[in-house]
């Protein structure tokens, strides 16, 4: 009798001990399960948010901000009013576009995008120059005059690195420029505060346009080399000069751009043209007297048509690379083909500036 309710006890705690390990297995089993499906909600909702977040904002235009900005702040339309708030505007979309500025974000989604963050740093190349522009010539009379204070307050704002997340953020210093921005345009309106100045001279313009035709043509080079360019160097060797009748050496690189680079040059062209068409919009505005008179106004507009035409939208899930005549299309000597346009453009309308 006593054995056999020993043996009884034994099979109750082998039957117990057997629910305890199926309660731990699949109780894990669910916790598991549990995670797994939380990560993939994550995944998914990253990848929605991160395809969101990558949509270029559309074009603006530009007249009509001016005037609505300046209506809401009570403020008149002087010469130079379109061209700051212009600059004030495209500054304010890399902010306060779809998911904020992503230059900088440590977390994902943010942290794996990288067209977008290219875009931007396309666009702020544009804002610096610009503001360099509007700081070294476009708000002093000649070399010898004072710079203005607002604007040697911007300047080195928008130059801040642009990657920076803290202490300080690069926000917070592209805020701080647009701050600056306004006060000078406040200031430039203000008919009882004559030391701020805009200046619509052509050889303002002109000197601002060696800047664009300079990035352009760079732009132009690197898209090209997507599908790889053979370089020629003339080399003499240790220095000697060549002699009569003879040809030099000449050696031979091949220059291409990484295979991982190349939405990233891309991306960042697009957001130079982007920013470009808006602030020549805002020139075509505020030199309107300036190109009439060098006939230059149809040089401008046509600078603008290339330039918005390679804000086309893209319909490949990516960046393609075929070769020049391949069956695929290469996308990067698409936009090359426009930039090398838009370039040739300013490179005529600088010669119609220099003309008396």
């Amino acid at each position: 009798m006593l054995d056999w309710k020993k043996r009884m006890g034994e099979a109750r705690e082998r039957v117990d001990d057997s629910v305890d390990d199926a309660r731990s297995y699949f109780g894990g089993l669910w916790v598991s399960r549990a995670l797994g499906s939380l990560l993939g909600l994550y995944l998914i909702g990253a990848l929605v948010v991160g395809w969101y977040w990558s949509q270029e904002p559309d074009l603006i235009p530009v007249q009509q901000n001016a005037q609505a900005a300046a209506e809401r702040a009570q403020r008149q339309m002087v010469s130079g009013y379109t061209t700051v708030e212009t600059l004030k505007t495209v500054a304010q979309t890399l902010l306060d576009k779809s998911g904020g500025y992503l230059s900088n974000d440590l977390a994902p989604p943010g942290l794996w995008l990288d067209n977008m963050p290219s875009w931007e740093y396309g666009v702020l190349v544009q804002v610096r120059d610009l503001s360099r522009a509007l700081r070294k010539d476009f708000a002093r009379s000649q070399s010898q005059s004072t710079e203005d204070p607002d604007l040697a307050k911007a300047e080195p704002r928008f130059n801040f690195d642009n990657k920076s997340w803290a202490l300080p953020a690069a926000e917070a210093e592209y805020q701080d420029g647009i701050r600056s921005l306004d006060r000078y345009l406040a200031r430039l309106s203000d008919p009882s505060q004559p030391n701020a100045q805009f200046y619509t001279r052509a050889d303002n313009l002109n000197n601002w346009l060696g800047d664009v035709a300079t990035r352009l043509g760079s732009l132009s080079q690197r898209l090209s080399a997507s599908v790889g360019r053979v370089r020629l160097n003339t080399d003499v060797t240790g220095g000697a000069p060549v002699a009569e009748g003879q040809v030099p050496a000449v050696s031979e690189e091949i220059v291409e751009t990484p295979w991982l680079q190349i939405d990233n040059v891309f991306y960042e062209a697009r957001g130079q043209a982007w920013a470009l068409s808006h602030i020549l919009r805002a020139i075509e505005v505020d030199f309107a007297d300036v190109l009439a008179k060098k006939n230059a106004t149809i040089s401008v507009r046509q600078i603008i048509r290339e330039l918005e035409a390679a804000q086309e939208p893209l319909w490949s899930p990516m960046v393609l690379n075929g070769s020049g005549y391949g069956i695929l299309a290469n996308h990067s000597l698409v936009m090359a083909n426009y930039i090398s346009r838009a370039n040739a453009a300013v490179i005529d309308l600088r010669q119609l500036l220099e003309q008396g």
